[in-house]
């Protein structure tokens, strides 16, 4: 695309107005020809000369607007805080081409209501509460450490305190930030319940952080699958939250273990149960043995098994291989995780598995896994396989994201009859 003669600067702006600024970023002001923004912001800037014209929802008729005026007019685009951080800049830039703007921005309200509670924001959950439904965001939000929250004022702090009250949800220590950066400035901390009983004002940033070894609070309102349930329908242990075997790699598992409605399956480092509980499901004659040394975890299982309703999960509360003795001969065996021991477990439970058995493995390293595939090639005509890697979608205005987990690694093999 050919660039215009004159570039559309787009300049964030504090909540302070026109003391905000710099020299430079006022002059340019000034000089417009036209000026777009929310309504709040062109009465800031009442005195300037250009045309204004208030900033609404439709960002289509924005890009038209800015199309018909680039190299027309001097176009200055006002923005809160810094337009690039879930601003209007990005959603421009992507259709229009970084070389036809200026971005003069800011500090981000969201930067500013982080240092006034002093908490890093570099492993936060950011969004604008308008980019998404209510019942996505509080799902969203429960498996967080740390939350900031663009609030508005169809949705503001008191009413995303109470829904996530409703779902269980009370485990955060929560800052609503009021006016940052203007003299009005005030912060308040509290309680969700706390915080649900109080009004504030439009503009606003809500914080939210995490009490510390709390567990997530697994979801109430999910229709539960025979498999392929989603990681927050499952109670999760803390600190060690994310040893779920994430949805999409315990989907592929499940399915290469061949699981029969009689099959006797080990569940190997079993977790908080997430593949035991889905494979009882499966082998609703049959039954899964859930292998895990620690004994909260054991209580996990148990308590992920009774959510389920499946009776075949039986908790074996000790450490492989050394339990494998008391256990009968399974149909199939899926273990995850890594470790020293993870070779010599796995010997133990192959040489156990039946034959014509199933043994599959989900491993994280590279290190694992070519340590598990050499056994398991000495053993079998064939071993499969796969790296699998799994990338969530997202909303940021209008356009979709993508989150990109961590890589894993599934290994599948059949015992030689």
């Amino acid at each position: 695309m050919p660039a215009f003669s004159r570039k559309v600067t787009i300049v964030g702006v504090g909540d302070d107005g026109p003391d905000s600024l710099t020299d430079s970023a006022r002059q340019r002001i000034a000089d417009a020809d036209l000026l777009i923004g929310g309504e709040r912001l062109l009465k800031m800037f009442g005195s300037a000369a250009a045309e204004k014209l208030t900033l609404g929802t439709d960002l289509a008729a924005l890009e038209k607007q800015v199309r018909e005026d680039q190299g027309k007019r001097r176009v200055v685009i006002l923005a809160p805080g810094d337009p690039l951080f879930y601003g209007v800049a990005r959603f421009l830039i992507d259709r229009l081409g970084k070389e036809n703007f200026e971005v003069v921005p800011h500090v981000s309200s969201m930067q500013l209501a982080f240092a006034r509670v002093m908490e890093s924001w570099d492993d936060a959950y950011l969004t604008n509460v308008t980019n998404h439904a209510p019942e996505d965001l509080v799902e969203r939000i429960r498996t967080a450490e740390k939350v900031g929250l663009f609030t508005a004022e169809t949705y503001p702090p008191p009413a995303i305190a109470r829904d996530l009250i409703k779902e269980g949800i009370s485990y955060f220590r929560c800052y609503v930030c009021e006016n940052l950066g203007s003299r009005n400035e005030v912060v308040t901390q509290g309680s969700l319940s706390e915080i649900a009983e109080m009004d504030f004002g439009p503009l606003n940033v809500m914080i939210l952080v995490r009490l510390p070894d709390v567990p997530d609070r697994e979801r109430s309102n999910i229709s539960r699958k025979l498999f392929g349930n989603p990681d927050e329908a499952f109670k999760q242990s803390r600190p060690k939250r994310g040893l779920i075997t994430p949805m999409e790699v315990r989907t592929l598992a499940l399915a290469q273990l061949f699981v029969e409605p009689a099959s006797v399956i080990w569940d190997v480092g079993a977790g908080s149960g997430s593949v035991a509980v889905e494979a009882a499901q499966l082998a609703s004659q049959g039954k899964v043995y859930a292998i895990e040394p620690d004994v909260e975890d054991c209580q996990l299982i148990s308590d992920n098994a009774s959510l389920f309703g499946v009776k075949n999960v039986s908790v074996v509360c000790g450490r492989a291989p050394d339990v494998f003795a008391d256990l009968p001969d399974p149909d199939g065996v899926f273990l995850g995780g890594t470790g020293r021991e993870t070779v010599g477990i796995v010997e133990a439970a192959f040489d156990r598995l039946k034959p014509g058995g199933r043994f599959v493995a989900n491993m994280a390293s590279l290190e694992s896994t070519s340590a598990i595939t050499s056994l398991l090639r000495k053993r079998s005509n064939h071993v499969g396989l796969l790296m699998v890697n799994i990338s969530r979608g997202t909303y940021q205005l209008d356009n979709i994201r993508f989150e990109a987990a961590n890589p894993s690694f599934v290994i599948f093999v059949t015992k030689n009859a």
